[in-house]
């Protein structure tokens, strides 16, 4: 039995994902992903402005007047939610730490979905694969989703993200959309399987951060812990050097990390606990859209 506090998240969760699909987002989601392909819907009579390459020979010959085929996109697409559940998704100095921007982020994307009649699953990382819930369809399955990421606890701390591309290209047997939540804060070099993922699949990177992961301010003496290997370190904010370092050293990391996704053809999310991640959202289902509308 889940505690009330979780379960009234999921609740809060669950409304404001569904008034988000049903005021925007769900429009915005079925225009920014292609189909799995074409399918027959019916034959009806050649109209002008028609293209007259969709003409029925057959059925022109038939009928005595031009037929052509009409054809829909098939639109039951898969969704695979891969989170990083490592320990230092529980970082977070605003209202929301690392891990509940995922949540939130994985629970407007997986309404979407069912209002789309989608399959979506779940892959949840740390330094192993910490639970695999295959794609299916449904609110149900949806809510057992977000149960497992906001309640999972997971066995182990660290983070291996080569582990969870590498599960996810053997689990996924046909074309995914693979939507990927993480800090990508790890010495794990996972570039190769970024790409060969990449490749497989429509990877979307969802960058989760915070601000104070990228710049100091002058706080004087703070104690900081690795939340996943539990090792702590005293550092002076005082210092300009220091502080500079940092922010050099953060602003690296970042462009690395947005070259390898430009490189391998990713489109990459920003997502901060400042709680502006909802409008990054919607901005990258609109580029989406604008993209596959222009070819």
């Amino acid at each position: 039995m889940l505690p009330a506090d979780v379960l009234r998240q999921i609740r809060r969760l669950q409304i404001r994902a569904r008034r988000a699909v049903a005021t925007l987002l769900g429009g915005e989601y079925h225009s920014a992903f292609k189909g799995t392909g074409l399918a027959f819907d019916e034959v009806r009579e050649y109209q002008p402005g028609d293209d007259v390459r969709g003409i029925d020979w057959n059925v022109t010959a038939r009928m005595g007047s031009p037929y052509l085929k009409r054809y829909v996109e098939e639109r039951e697409l898969t969704i695979l939610l891969a989170v990083d559940v490592s320990a230092s998704g529980r970082f977070g100095t605003g209202e929301r730490t690392k891990r509940t921007v995922a949540a939130e982020i994985a629970a407007l994307v997986a309404f979407c979905a069912v209002n789309n009649n989608d399959r979506v699953g779940l892959l949840a990382v740390s330094d192993r694969i910490e639970r695999y819930v295959p794609p299916n369809k449904g609110t149900r399955h949806v809510l057992r989703l977000l149960r497992d990421i906001l309640y999972f606890e997971p066995e182990h701390k660290g983070t291996n993200l080569t582990a969870a591309f590498e599960h996810l290209n053997k689990a996924l047997r046909r074309r995914a959309i693979v939507f990927f939540l993480s800090d990508f804060l790890t010495d794990d070099a996972y570039e190769d399987a970024f790409r060969r993922t990449a490749r497989r699949h429509d990877l979307v990177a969802v960058r989760v951060g915070d601000a104070r992961e990228r710049t100091w301010p002058d706080a004087g003496l703070v104690r900081l812990e690795d939340a996943e290997t539990g090792r702590q370190l005293l550092i002076d904010t005082s210092r300009p050097r220091f502080r500079e370092a940092f922010a050099a050293r953060a602003a690296e990391r970042r462009a690395a990390f947005t070259k390898l996704t430009r490189t391998a053809q990713v489109d990459l999310v920003e997502a901060d606990t400042d709680g502006s991640h909802f409008d990054e959202l919607v901005k990258f289902f609109r580029l989406r859209e604008r993209r596959r509308r222009h070819g």
